[in-house]
């Protein structure tokens, strides 16, 4: 559906819906969460998407799939942003009422480009949960800081704010967080070598001694080469000295370098 983004408008939008989700076999639950949804989409497009002497397009694709409907409503206006002067509560009390009523939600878009929001219903409302009944596990929470980043050039940025951040948690120096940035430094830039796809893993662990990065796993003799990058053979020395310790570590996964920067005790 493409039409004009007015107040008025949003109602034929809802019951096309309506009539697609009772066509496919949506029941009458997910029929009455998916017109809420869709009416908080499209009024966020009306009230905050286009300027008050703009009339803009409202555009709308409904796509049925094997267990539900998927929804996009999207306009070419300036983005998802409060306007001036409008009290309606619809920007932030509508994206965390689609979020709560759809099964997945998202939004894509930016400043001067427009906004799609996109969610997904079930044909089937979800029944309610029994208190009594135990939740499903849900994913392990890792004990660090778990990264994975590239390409290599983003290593760096990334990697020397994650850790110097950590690091300000504990009672570090200055010039030890400087010692860490120069650290982080190197090893991003020779990191990347030593992972197949150019995406470096790394793992920073926050603990009462300090703060301990683990980069890896990586290919066998990575993790020596990147402790090798760390040497300055101009001045004889490596920049393993700013760091308390420096170790390769190895498992069924990989190779790994670790770098250890501890509190002041």
């Amino acid at each position: 559906m493409s039409l004009p983004a007015k107040a008025e408008n949003v109602a034929v939008v809802r019951h096309a819906i309506a009539g697609l989700a009772e066509r496919v076999g949506m029941d009458e639950a997910s029929t009455a969460d998916l017109k809420t949804v869709v009416t908080e989409a499209c009024m966020n497009v009306v009230v905050h998407a286009y300027r008050e002497d703009e009339v803009g397009l409202l555009e709308v694709k409904a796509v049925p799939d094997g267990d539900g409907l998927t929804v996009a409503v999207r306009d070419f206006g300036r983005g998802i942003s409060p306007r001036p002067g409008v009290d309606r509560p619809s920007l932030r009390i509508g994206l965390a009422l689609i979020a709560a009523l759809s099964s997945s939600f998202e939004i894509r878009g930016g400043v001067e480009r427009g906004t799609e929001i996109r969610m997904h219903l079930p044909l089937t409302s979800r029944p309610i949960a029994d208190e009594g009944a135990e939740a499903a596990p849900g994913p392990p929470v890792p004990e660090a800081t778990e990264i994975t980043v590239g390409p290599p050039e983003l290593v760096g940025p990334v990697l020397s704010r994650a850790l110097t951040a950590l690091a300000a948690r504990h009672e570090i120096t200055v010039d030890r967080i400087s010692d860490a940035m120069l650290l982080s430094d190197q090893i991003s830039a020779a990191a990347p070598r030593g992972f197949a796809d150019g995406h470096v893993h790394l793992s920073i662990a926050d603990r009462p001694e300090g703060v301990e990065l683990k980069v890896g796993p990586m290919e066998s003799g990575a993790a020596a080469g990147l402790r090798e990058s760390l040497a300055l053979p101009d001045v004889g020395g490596s920049l393993e000295t700013l760091a308390d310790e420096v170790r390769t570590e190895s498992d069924g996964d990989g190779e790994y370098l670790v770098v250890a920067i501890a509190a002041v005790s």
